[in-house]
């Protein structure tokens, strides 16, 4: 059986939870018991062990990279670490715990197919708890871990677990995203139920944290029934020498949901013209079908003019086109967010102008419930804001309509971030809320 037809699956997954929940030292356990590590970083890793006391290793070094995280022993910047087992490769994002670094919790979970969330077995569930269990629901993550790190600390008490666990499966409903929760006792500093079962936990029967990461069920979290391909650019090899390609012309891009073959028909937005897949190029020639997220050049049976930012869908389950979007966004400028503020949006592969016309609600973390902004507000009284890290629902007016998927449908069609104009800085990210109608294609023939 050749490795293409069955490529070790790679699993996206973040770290989560209030600071000092023992992130850092989770990731360092599962790469230094899972054997991940080159030499030199095991030799490195025991070097520093002096620094710490007591001689033992100070596994949160080998994520916390900058030296500010690691002189006040904190995360601040999300560290990307890659490890492999026989059974999968694994993509980690240990992100902070800080309050005032949510943003950066919400950029490394945006990508991840499953989100472990931190919880002190002395502190239980906290306000940072909930708000990030909130996020990565938000964030449209299939799968949550809760790990209950320093169970050592409590003894490896069931009955504290327990109390956590019941804690926790109170708010989920709320959230009513995640298909698959689990519960698992640890310690990561000890290595306890991380890597390799714990003796302390006989009453656990759950698999360790690394055995469940190997084995959850991940191929069916890509949406693999309707196809948006967002064009990235026209492939116009214009070679001269070469007869083959010399007029060729072909949409590159990557696939965002959905898959597509030879032969397919589609329709092309916003212009909303039909017709045919004539020809599908991966990286390893043409193809007769290709499904996300693969990056692809697609050869169209007619000549349209198709450019950066146009959409190639299938012809059912088609998405919504609109100039009036409602979003839920995460907030992440210290200039807090007035309605009324002009900025570009980057939806898929497009930048267009939009203004904020109205911030609907602002969410309390301590009920996950949305606020309302105040219906006839006080003239005197300061504006309803966003402030940096507090995530609401918006509504917005794009220059242009958008041809769109709400997010829990996709995340790729469904998610967007706001620039600001002038300093190009990245202010926001967005989650659109589903369409209220499907586009209409204008063109139902293609007719010259």
């Amino acid at each position: 059986m050749s490795h293409s037809q069955h490529p070790i699956e790679l699993l996206r997954f973040n770290t989560c939870g209030s600071v000092d929940d023992g992130k850092s030292t989770l990731i360092g356990r599962l790469l230094y018991d899972s054997k991940s590590l080159m030499e030199d970083q095991v030799e490195a890793l025991e070097k520093s062990a002096d620094i710490t006391g007591g001689g033992q290793i100070n596994l949160a070094n080998l994520t916390d990279g900058l030296r500010a995280e690691r002189e006040q022993g904190i995360t601040i910047d999300v560290a990307y670490r890659y490890f492999a087992t026989p059974k999968r490769k694994f993509i980690v994002a240990d992100t902070p715990g800080h309050v005032q670094y949510t943003r950066n919790m919400v950029t490394g979970a945006s990508t991840a197919n499953l989100s472990i969330v931190l919880v002190d077995a002395r502190q239980g569930v906290i306000e940072q708890t909930r708000r990030h269990t909130y996020i990565a629901a938000l964030l449209g993550i299939p799968h949550l871990v809760i790990a209950i790190n320093k169970m050592d600390l409590v003894d490896w008490k069931q009955e504290r677990f327990q109390e956590i666990r019941d804690e926790i499966e109170d708010f989920l409903p709320k959230l009513d995203v995640f298909r698959d929760v689990k519960f698992i006792p640890m310690s990561a500093l000890n290595g306890d139920n991380v890597v390799d079962a714990s003796k302390h936990t006989p009453w656990y029967e759950g698999p360790t944290l690394l055995g469940h990461l190997e084995n959850v069920h991940i191929a069916s979290d890509w949406n693999l029934s309707t196809l948006r391909f967002p064009v990235q650019w026209v492939n116009r090899p214009n070679n001269p020498t070469d007869q083959t390609v010399h007029d060729f012309r072909g949409l590159s891009g990557q696939i965002a949901s959905g898959i597509v073959r030879k032969g397919q028909q589609v329709v092309v937005l916003p212009i909303g013209i039909k017709t045919t897949v004539k020809d599908v190029w991966t990286y390893g020639g043409s193809q007769p079908e290709a499904f996300c997220p693969q990056s692809v050049t697609l050869c169209l049976e007619h000549d349209i003019d198709v450019s950066r930012g146009d959409m190639i869908v299938g012809l059912d389950n088609l998405p919504g086109r609109s100039a009036e979007l409602q979003a839920r966004i995460c907030w992440m400028h210290s200039r807090p967010l007035q309605a009324g503020r002009k900025y570009f949006i980057k939806h898929t592969t497009q930048t267009v102008q939009a203004v904020v016309t109205q911030i609907e609600s602002r969410i309390n973390f301590d009920t996950l419930e949305p606020e309302p902004a105040p219906v006839n507000p006080d003239p005197s009284a300061a504006p309803f804001t966003l402030s940096m890290n507090d995530i609401g629902y918006i509504r917005l007016k794009t220059a242009k309509p958008l041809v769109f998927d709400g997010y829990t449908t996709n995340r790729l069609t469904g998610s967007f971030i706001l620039i600001e104009q002038g300093s190009n800085a990245t202010v926001a990210a967005g989650m659109l809320c589903s369409p209220t109608e499907a586009v209409q294609p204008e063109y139902t023939d293609f007719a010259i």
